[in-house]
């Protein structure tokens, strides 16, 4: 936004009857100063200065950002899910506050592609949705809107095939319309910044149209000019991921299987022990 100040005091010094008039226009960077403008009258008059004030809007840090989402949810979460969720929070982090940065649908398939992946077999759905909410919120983006972009375009893209999801330029629709803006984008006629989220949404068109042929994504990727080598390379280290959480997951299993067996075997010897007790007690009751 812009503010205007207007500062007004008398000539001070030596003045000529002359009218004149002097306009300084200076960009100050981040100091946030658009620029300062000058105007004097003739004597006696007042000198007026007007300073257009910029205020450049400074993005929080990482650390802002994780501080936030702590206090939007103060709960404690499994290590498991909880070191991934920050290593996530400080890469999307560092996505929204790009220059280039624009929101999308794609973008937002794929995160939330990514986080009910991350979540599948979290102990409680309420406490999941809570902590997706905590997530949004503490990148000062809309939650709700995720979830519901991110549904709206499965419903697209499950009604698509092959040929009628690469062809969207040719066709008319309100997700078509979105796709066509994302490729103008790209192409160098506004904001876009290529993403992993951006290419896991695309994999994820593509697994619910069923047409998850390579060539498929190699029209998908010129039709919104977008490098393919980029998603292949995001999608073989998302890939990676998926494969390390099933093995943290089988090992957490394996874990609280363990813990809980061990429950309740301390349990059962503490059932015996006390039972012991008793017959003690009642034998030695019973000698007295």
């Amino acid at each position: 936004m812009a503010a205007i100040a207007s500062i007004s005091f008398p000539s001070i010094g030596h003045c000529s009857d002359r009218k004149s008039s002097v306009s300084i226009a200076r960009s100050v960077g981040t100091t946030g100063f658009g620029g300062v403008r000058f105007k004097t009258t003739n004597l006696c008059t007042r000198l007026v200065v007007r300073c257009s004030v910029a205020t450049i809007d400074v993005p929080p840090t990482v650390s802002e950002t994780k501080l936030n989402f702590l206090k939007l949810y103060k709960r404690p979460i499994p290590s498991i899910y909880s070191n991934v969720l920050q290593e996530l929070l400080v890469q999307q982090h560092l996505m929204r506050y790009k220059k280039t940065y624009q929101y999308d649908a794609i973008f937002a398939l794929g995160f939330v592609t990514v986080y009910e992946q991350l979540m599948d077999g979290y102990p409680s759905s309420k406490d999941e949705d809570a902590i997706f909410k905590a997530y949004i919120q503490a990148l000062n983006e809309d939650p709700e809107k995720y979830r519901s972009d991110a549904r709206k375009l499965e419903e697209w893209a499950r009604a698509q095939n092959s040929t009628s999801l690469t062809e969207f330029s040719s066709r008319e629709g309100e997700d078509e319309d979105m796709l066509k803006g994302i490729s103008e984008r790209a192409q160098g006629k506004g904001n876009f910044s290529y993403s992993r989220f951006f290419a896991i949404g695309l994999f994820r068109l593509l697994e619910l149209a069923n047409a998850t042929e390579p060539t498929v994504l190699e029209k998908l990727c010129a039709a919104l000019n977008i490098n393919k080598r980029s998603v292949d390379r995001d999608l073989d280290v998302y890939r990676n991921l998926l494969s390390k959480l099933v093995q943290s997951k089988e090992l957490l299993k394996e874990y609280v299987d363990r813990e809980k067996k061990k429950r309740e075997e301390r349990v059962e010897s503490q059932k015996a022990n006390e039972a012991i007790t008793k017959c003690i007690g009642d034998f030695l009751y019973a000698r007295q």
